[in-house]
């Protein structure tokens, strides 16, 4: 079915037209998966809340801005992902999956989390970003176990000091914010291994060698004078790094040398749970 004629039957509220959007899923898959992204949907059927087996529901890539609380019965869940829709708001029946590892929200219109979002203590990877956070939520720092947290491309320009309380994050990324600073919180989690601040706002970088738990730090793309100083067997990818001296002075005068070699980026597959 084509994707015109998929947008033209979303409209219609009918059981029967969003039963024909899922192609015909009447019984929960052997692998208790359900894979509705970019299938224009405006709702979710309600059947699908029926699979109280599912471990993950993949809704990428719709016209959702809303889910029933029926959802509520997936007690199972364990990967949701949410990213490309309408949210403006995290519908709080997400907030009671507590097995969630795995929650994708990235690409919608959120500009904050709710409290509720606490609850799920398995939380292990949150991706958040292309949103319209000003502020990164600090609910957010009560989700002990998290691991990755993925906050690039909202409006972000500092970092809640409470940060530090993850003592199991391990990635970062804060790329494309408006951070006028390297946030001062990160200098205080030694166990973080990948730090991204790629296209932002930062003119100085302190050193990050006392962080004995990095291995790559990627800083490009900021109007910065130095390069972070780290750890020897650390990568780093911006202006003067491993490949290239950091600039000299010469008669008073800095010689500045810039790299061709693209940032790395996040990987852009969902991730399984560990």
């Amino acid at each position: 079915m084509g994707n015109s004629l998929k947008a033209i039957i979303a409209f219609v509220p009918s059981n029967e037209c969003q039963k024909y959007l899922l192609e015909d899923l009447e019984e929960m898959p052997v692998d208790k998966m359900v894979d509705l992204s970019g299938r224009q949907l405006r709702r979710l059927p309600l059947h699908i809340c029926s699979f109280r087996e599912l471990v993950k529901l993949y809704l990428s890539d719709n016209n959702l801005n809303h889910l029933p609380p029926e959802l509520e019965q997936l007690q199972n869940l364990q990967i949701l992902a949410l990213d490309f829709n309408n949210f403006k708001v995290l519908p709080l029946v997400v907030c009671t999956l507590k097995q969630l590892c795995i929650l994708y929200l990235g690409n919608n219109k959120l500009s904050s989390l709710p409290l509720e979002l606490r609850l799920l203590q398995n939380l292990k990877t949150l991706w958040i970003e292309c949103n319209c956070l000003q502020n990164l939520p600090e609910v957010v720092c009560e989700l002990s176990l998290l691991k990755t947290l993925h906050a690039g491309s909202n409006a972000l320009r500092s970092l809640p000091n409470q940060l530090r309380c993850l003592q199991e994050l391990r990635t970062i990324w804060l790329s494309g914010n408006l951070l006028s600073e390297f946030p001062s919180v990160l200098l205080d989690m030694p166990f973080l291994e990948v730090i991204d601040v790629d296209r932002n706002s930062i003119q100085f970088f302190p050193s990050l060698a006392h962080l004995p738990g990095l291995k790559l730090v990627i800083y490009d793309h900021n109007p910065c004078r130095n390069a972070p100083k780290v750890a020897k067997g650390v990568q780093r990818v911006g202006r003067w790094s491993e490949e290239t001296p950091e600039p000299r002075k010469r008669s008073g005068a800095v010689i500045e040398i810039l790299l061709d070699e693209k940032p790395l980026l996040p990987p852009v597959t969902k991730p399984e749970p560990e």
